[in-house]
This record gives structure tokens, C-alpha cells and sequence, in this order.
């Protein structure tokens, strides 16, 4: 079984969402003695953001550059990496509103055609249900549906949407939230994520449906 493990945080070991994405990973672990887990950090090594150069490249539009090849082959490892995971664990911190820019070019990298979802006359399917993807959100204030800053959650519901749309219906979240409005407030929210990341269900043999 093979767990995939990305971090996205700039903060480094101020990172809550660091935290509890280890934390996850560290449960799995200790639950799963054989499991391969590889690790990502694409905030110290992100992938460069998409360009016209590269979808054209891609598409056999235009020659490939040295530079241009570099980064189909950087595109092609993060996919592959996706696509051989049973188990995916990201830690995923909220920046103004959504999801951190590194982690939207992994992202991109990922939804592929032909690959994690397909077109047809029905519509879209994704290919990626298959996957179990454990997503550790940490939020400075509250955003819940009941709140008045709800409309501007676009961590959590943009998450959602991308890996429904590749398949990945029964997305599990482990959230951390209101950690910037104070010391009481923040270790509260820790301790709390940090026990359900520590109440995961163990990694099984078979992927999740």
C-alpha cells in the first residue's frame, strides 16, 4: 500500500496544518507496518505554475525547450506519484480566502485528461475514485456555514469540487479552525484535529470505492 504525503505550508514548523498532515501520516503509519509513504513539500520544492509554453508542448503544439522539458518531466513525477497512491494525506493551510498558489500548481498537475477524469457524451467521469484523500485544513478564523464569513470559505469547498470531479466523492477532512484569533483558541483547535487525525480508520488492503 502506498501513501502519498503533501505539504503545502510556508510556515514551516509553525505550521499547523504541517502538524496534523504528519500527524495523519504518523497514524496510518504505526496502523499500517508496510505502508510506502513518499513525501512531498511543494512549498520548499514547488512545481512552477502553468504556462501557454508548456499546454502547447504538451499538446505536441510546439518543440519542447530544455527548460520546457524539465518541466513536463517535473509534471509527469507529481502525476505519477498520484496515480500509484492508494492513500493521499495534504496539508492543506487556508491564504486569503483559498488554497495556497504551490499547492494549486500540484493541483493542476494532477487533473489530467485521460488520466484522473474523461470526457464523454455523458459528461465528466472521474477516474480517481478509487483513492482515499485525507485533506488537514487549518483556518484563521471561522468559516462555517452558520457564520458570517461562510461565503468566503474557498479552501475547503474548492478541495471538494476537484477531487469530486476526478472521483473522490468521500474526501475526509481534519480541520483547525479560528487559530489566528488567539493562543486559547488555537491550542484548543490543535488538540482537537490533532485527536481525529489520531482517530483515522486504519489503511486497509483495498482501495476505498
Amino acid at each position: 500500500m502506498k501513501l502519498l504525503h503533501i505539504d503545502a505550508s510556508i510556515l514551516g514548523g509553525n505550521s499547523v496544518s504541517r502538524q496534523l498532515s504528519a500527524a495523519a501520516v504518523e497514524r496510518l503509519r504505526k496502523a499500517t507496518p508496510n505502508l510506502d509513504v513518499t513525501y512531498r513539500d511543494i512549498s520548499a520544492t514547488p512545481l512552477s505554475h502553468l504556462t501557454g509554453e508548456h499546454l502547447a508542448a504538451a499538446h505536441g503544439a510546439t518543440p519542447e525547450t530544455p527548460a520546457v522539458r524539465e518541466d513536463l518531466a517535473a509534471s509527469a513525477a507529481a502525476l505519477d506519484e498520484f496515480l500509484a497512491a492508494d492513500i493521499v494525506v495534504i496539508g492543506a493551510p487556508m491564504y486569503n480566502f483559498t488554497i495556497p498558489s504551490q499547492l494549486k500548481a500540484w493541483i493542476d498537475r494532477i487533473l489530467v485528461a485521460g488520466k484522473t477524469f474523461k470526457y464523454s457524451e455523458k459528461g465528466v467521469e472521474g477516474l480517481a475514485g478509487n483513492k482515499r484523500v485525507i485533506v488537514a485544513i487549518s483556518r484563521g478564523g471561522f468559516y462555517g456555514v452558520d457564520t458570517p464569513a461562510a461565503a468566503g470559505e474557498h479552501l475547503e469547498t474548492y478541495l471538494r469540487w476537484v477531487f469530486g470531479f476526478i472521483g473522490v466523492t468521500n474526501l475526509e477532512i481534519i480541520a483547525a479552525d479560528g487559530i489566528q484569533i488567539g493562543p486559547e483558541q488555537r491550542e484548543k483547535a490543535l488538540v482537537g484535529a490533532l485527536a481525529a487525525a489520531g482517530a483515522l480508520q486504519a489503511a486497509t488492503g483495498q482501495r476505498a470505492a
